[in-house]
């Protein structure tokens, strides 16, 4: 399947803004069962400065920064992207993968090699996942036991989550704590993949953030409408001797061609498609709009 995809975000300023200097991750990846075919980025008022460069966790970030007064901003990425998820390792027909226990894992990740000393970044705490609680750590042991497929269990773990959280998009923000969102057991996908990996890194694994789109279909007999898909997150849990495996718990599913790959990090902190810093006074507000489409023209 091709994909058509354009992401869109829009600020307006209360003040002029004298100055400001941005970072953009909203280039889609190119990886096994994914090639990102045309990708073009729109930044109105013209940066002075731009330049791109692969980071850290190898994703393409977009650094720019206006210095001039203005008070919008619009950045568009348009992207044109090929999925086909049967290229990628199939857990389901793997004997090994799926038979990677707890157990041997931890004990394949203690052996010394590049490969390992990579993923074992995604063990330790990072900004928005740290200071795991009890709580979590309990909810966490109630998959995965020590004799048991590393694989069902993030797959129960994904299983759990969607069933015993709500998705409630007023109810947090990018700073609400994992601890609120575990009492309270309701957020948004970036808070449903964050109490994953938080949950799976509490037990000694590797989990990665996962940022993204999914596209979202109309109901029967009903068109799409413009701008109906928004960034989405998910999470991935690294298994020896087979790689990463990605879970939507939101929408309780492996992703396949409907889920396109952005960026990977520790947690939502290391891949926001847009952060940076103005010179300004008074308020601004945003405005996203995201649209995911087959391309009928390829």
């Amino acid at each position: 399947m091709i994909y058509k995809l354009s992401h869109t975000t829009r600020y307006n300023y209360d003040s002029n803004v004298t100055f400001c200097h941005n970072i953009a991750i909203l280039k889609p990846k190119t990886m096994v069962g994914q090639s990102l075919l045309e990708y073009s980025l729109d930044i109105n008022p013209l940066p002075t400065e731009i330049s791109e460069k692969i980071d850290f966790f190898g994703n393409t970030i977009t650094r720019f920064s206006i210095q001039k007064s203005h008070n919008e901003l619009s950045v568009k990425a348009t992207s044109k992207i090929l999925r086909n998820f049967s290229l990628q390792p199939d857990i389901f027909n793997s004997v090994e993968g799926k038979s990677i226990t707890l157990e041997s894992a931890l004990e394949a990740l203690e052996i010394i090699s590049p490969e390992i000393l990579e993923v074992k970044q995604y063990l330790l705490d990072s900004i928005l996942i740290s200071k795991i609680t009890d709580e979590i750590r309990a909810y966490a042991q109630g998959s995965f036991k020590p004799q048991r497929s590393v694989f069902e269990a993030s797959f129960e773990l994904m299983q759990r989550i969607f069933r015993d959280f709500k998705f409630d998009s007023k109810f947090s923000n990018v700073a609400t704590p994992l601890t609120e969102v575990m009492k309270a057991k309701k957020g948004v996908c970036q808070d449903f993949a964050q109490i994953a990996i938080a949950c799976v890194r509490s037990i000694g694994l590797p989990a990665r953030y996962v940022s993204g789109y999914i596209e979202t279909l109309p109901p029967p007999g009903k068109e799409k409408l413009i701008g109906s898909d928004a960034s989405h997150a998910w999470f991935s849990v690294y298994i020896p001797k087979f790689g990463w495996i990605d879970f939507d718990p939101t929408n309780n599913q492996i992703p396949k061609n409907q889920h396109i790959t952005v960026s990977y990090g520790r947690d939502y902190y290391d891949v926001a498609p847009l952060k940076g810093v103005i010179y300004s006074n008074g308020k601004n507000s945003m405005k996203v709009s995201v649209d995911i489409r087959p391309d009928t023209e390829s």
